[in-house]
């Protein structure tokens, strides 16, 4: 045999099927261009030197590991749908003489040239956008423009090594199945799974409850603690269901639909309705599939753009004025207010130099420490800890003075001695009327506060506060100072004293003042002698911001590529799968013309057939979003974000987009499927 006839085979069998290679070989590409764009960015030197570069570049780290798996995974599905249109063109060559080892040869030049196309075309594009993918970072942190072209070396031996594994794995999968299947298997690989499924009732039911219980932790979870440690047990879940339901559940409703006459005997019902009943379980796979890449893409899309939207949001929850300073104080200084005085006239002189002025003053005093409540109680000994005790029963508790609460709030609230008001953060509830703080403090809650000033600490913690409004903190910390941490002589208590300050000057003046107040610290420090207890936490909202909003940048940048690229996959399995059923079913619309079915009866029973299970994952993508809306809001609380309208109105614009976008692919996929089973090419 002739050698030539290897590759002339190969190209052939791309050629002749280039409906399914094109769409297969442009998401290859993509895919490549993706993998590429992500891990130039997460290495490249001129993007690290921009605030929040760095920040930015560890998620974008991230995301090329998402983006490893996921090609892995989507590469092997969708060549399977190649796999099996080509397994009847297989069978034929091995028949007519073609051994095993010869296809194998074909296959490998065959693969040899998706890689060399794939790998160079997606390269070409990735390094042809990828400083435009720079250039778009760079204006979402806010940093300064350069139009230096470079190429990531490092990242194109990245991307070309991942990709030549997959694809060798891919090719040995494909002479895995034609291996273990005889020449008539692959002839008639095209017919199998035509024996019409049972309705599985048990299946079905057992995915409806599993999505049930998912839906029910979603909607009842109250605190982001457990909303964290439940997402991903939630998300397995809803996968679980979802394929349970359409590979079982949409059998069975296919089933009910034949049991109802009045819409089954009908000419584009029965049609639609038997033909789908016999490949259901395939049918079933792909459906569910769509579904759960159109449900990743509009969780990560409308989470990421929001949080984005909200960064500003997020960043003054972190830091609730321009200028925050948090001083750790011993008993002492707690109550004399010697160092927090010095500190305040030193603010104030600076600030007074460059010509501002201090706004919106933000002071008070605190003891701060953590515990674990179980009903009523705070438990402070570890050594009394439940060992049953969830991690979302862990709080941090801030006792605060009423006077500070009313000075700060505009109250005018009065309380005898044991007794609290409280509030609590991150939208958990403590509804107790009492409540024991360790074994000898005892706080009746006469009320519960609609509210309190923002808190640095309450912001980077995962875990709930409580603010305990009390008459007298040194009454209520007294007896607590026996409580320390273990194997130490310290008090579990910390105390605190919180001043911030807004400045209505540019950041870069902002900047330049909390340097002023830092030096001057320094100064404290040293003329205040090495035994002095005087901790200072300084923080600024101009100084984080690069660093904040390359976080969030990050993520958004991340989430929009991840998005691109599994809307490419949704659409890739919905045009295959357009595509695979309309071969399909092209025999069986050859017939009914045959006696008699007119091509207008044809076009209404295409048109019932994939507006009946084509918009189902569209809808129930949907409505696992709203379900799963609960639990984003509350993860979405501990970046901060706690603007409710704000993610709604992302969320269903989101869905909104994205349904348009289902539907021209819709359009576009059900034109190929019209065309192939009733030959209606040029008509439309």
């Amino acid at each position: 045999m002739k050698k030539g006839i290897y590759r002339t085979l190969a190209w052939t069998g791309i050629k002749k099927n280039r409906k399914l290679y094109l769409p297969y070989i442009l998401t290859c590409m993509g895919t490549v261009m993706m993998c590429y764009i992500i891990s130039f960015l997460s290495t490249s030197p001129t993007f690290a030197k921009i605030k929040g570069g760095e920040t930015a570049q560890s998620f974008l780290g991230m995301g090329f590991g998402v983006m490893v798996v996921f090609s892995l995974i989507f590469l092997f599905y969708t060549n399977s749908f190649l796999l099996r249109r080509r397994k009847k063109e297989f069978g034929l060559y091995n028949i007519l003489g073609l051994g095993k080892k010869h296809l194998a040869k074909v296959m490998l030049i065959e693969t040899f040239l998706l890689v060399g196309i794939t790998l160079l075309g997606g390269l070409f594009f990735g390094i042809l956008f990828s400083k435009l993918a720079e250039l778009l970072m760079v204006k979402i942190l806010g940093g300064t423009v350069t139009y230096d072209f470079s190429i990531g070396i490092p990242s194109i031996t990245q991307t070309v090594i991942l990709f030549l594994g997959i694809f060798l794995l891919i090719f040995l999968n494909t002479l895995r199945q034609i291996h273990l299947t005889n020449p008539i298997q692959l002839l008639r690989s095209e017919q199998t799974g035509e024996k019409p499924p049972k309705a599985n009732w048990i299946v079905a039911i057992l995915g409806a409850v599993i999505l049930g219980i998912a839906y029910y932790l979603a909607v009842t979870i109250q605190d982001p603690v457990t909303a964290l440690l439940t997402f991903f047990l939630a998300v397995v879940m809803v996968v679980v269901a979802t394929y349970f339901l359409f590979v079982s559940g949409s059998v069975t409703i296919c089933r009910i639909l034949q049991k109802n006459k009045r819409y089954y005997y009908k000419t584009n019902h029965f049609v639609s309705v038997s033909s789908m009943v016999y490949r259901m379980k395939r049918n079933g796979a792909g459906l569910a599939s769509i579904c759960i890449l159109c449900t990743m893409v509009l969780v990560m899309v409308s989470s990421t753009v929001c949080l984005y939207i909200g960064a500003e949001d997020s960043l003054r929850n972190r830091y609730p004025r321009n200028i925050n300073l948090d001083v750790l104080m011993n008993e002492t200084e707690f109550s004399e207010n010697t160092y927090t005085e010095q500190l305040k006239n030193l603010t104030k002189t600076v600030v007074e130099e460059n010509g501002t002025e201090q706004t919106g003053v933000l002071e008070y005093r605190t003891a701060a420490l953590g515990g674990i409540i179980q009903g009523n109680q705070i438990q402070l000994d570890p050594e009394k800890y439940s060992t049953t005790a969830n991690i979302s029963d862990i709080w941090q508790i801030f006792i605060v003075s009423i006077s500070d609460y009313n000075r700060l709030m505009g109250k005018e609230e009065t309380l005898s001695p044991g007794e609290a008001i409280i509030y609590t953060t991150k939208e958990v509830k403590y509804e107790e009327s009492t409540i024991q703080i360790g074994e000898n403090v005892a706080l009746k809650v006469v009320k519960q506060a609609d509210g309190f000033v923002d808190n640095s600490v309450d912001s980077m913690q995962i875990f709930p506060t409580m603010y305990l409004f009390v008459p007298d903190i040194e009454t209520v910390i007294q007896p607590l100072k026996e409580y320390t941490w273990e194997g130490s002589d310290e008090s579990i208590v910390s105390l605190h004293w919180y001043y911030g300050f807004d400045l209505p000057c540019e950041d870069a003046m902002q900047i330049d003042i909390q340097n002023q107040i830092s030096q001057g610290i320094d100064e404290m420090k040293s003329s205040m002698g090495e035994n002095a207890f005087f901790h200072v936490s300084l923080e600024g909202v101009a100084n984080q911001r690069a660093d904040f909003y390359g976080i969030y940048a990050g993520l958004f940048f991340l989430g929009i590529l991840l998005g691109f690229v599994f809307i490419l996959a949704a659409v890739l399995i919905i045009y295959y799968k357009q595509i695979s059923e309309g071969y399909e079913d092209q025999s069986r619309f050859e017939i009914m013309q045959k006696v008699g079915m007119t091509k207008k009866e044809i076009k209404k029973s295409i048109n019932s057939q994939i507006l009946t299970v084509f918009f189902l994952p569209l809808l129930t993508a949907g409505v696992h979003l709203a379900f799963a809306f609960p639990l984003i809001r509350k993860l979405l609380l501990l970046f901060g974000l706690a603007n409710t309208p704000l993610s709604i109105t992302t969320t269903v614009c989101c869905y909104l987009v994205f349904a348009l976008f289902y539907m021209l692919v819709y359009r576009a996929t059900s034109k190929s499927y019209f065309s192939i089973v009733s030959g209606m090419r040029n008509e439309e």
